[in-house]
């Protein structure tokens, strides 16, 4: 059974989990790979500082719509990168059958990824390389 199905996890899904998810599209083409927040900014595109740490990867982000996640989208993931330990944690109290399937993004260097929410570009700059190493860190896991 391979992982087809990826759903990516922060809380307002326009910073940390698109960055992810357009990372994760770009060096698996193949696999069906979808963000959402714990608190989602329901509509809200990335954020500007997002969309620019992107651009230095020749990765357009300016379709991303951020989402509440849910359910079916839970029940549809055959992996979940969340950013902390907090939000696994959360997620597998609020939806228990997802156990198992819930990890940090980066969980092979036991880090979790800061949110750099309202925080300068020199911040962002920083979570996106964060980000797109442990991206590559799940490359050899699909």
């Amino acid at each position: 059974m391979g992982i087809q199905n990826i759903l990516v996890v922060c809380v307002g899904n326009i910073c940390r989990s698109p960055m992810a998810e357009y990372f994760l599209k770009q060096e698996n083409p193949q696999l069906n790979i979808d963000s959402a927040g714990l608190s989602a900014m329901v509509g809200h595109g990335a954020d500007d500082k997002a969309i620019h740490c992107m651009d230095q990867f020749k990765i357009d982000m300016r379709q991303h719509v951020a989402k509440q996640i849910n359910t079916s989208l839970i029940k549809a993931a055959d992996l979940i990168l969340v950013m902390s330990n907090n939000q696994a944690q959360h997620i597998e109290k609020q939806w228990p059958f997802a156990k198992g399937k819930v990890f940090r993004l980066g969980h092979w260097q036991k880090q979790n990824v800061a949110d750099p929410y309202q925080h300068n570009q020199a911040f962002f700059d920083i979570t996106c390389s964060n980000i797109q190493r442990f991206v590559a860190d799940w490359k050899s896991h699909f």
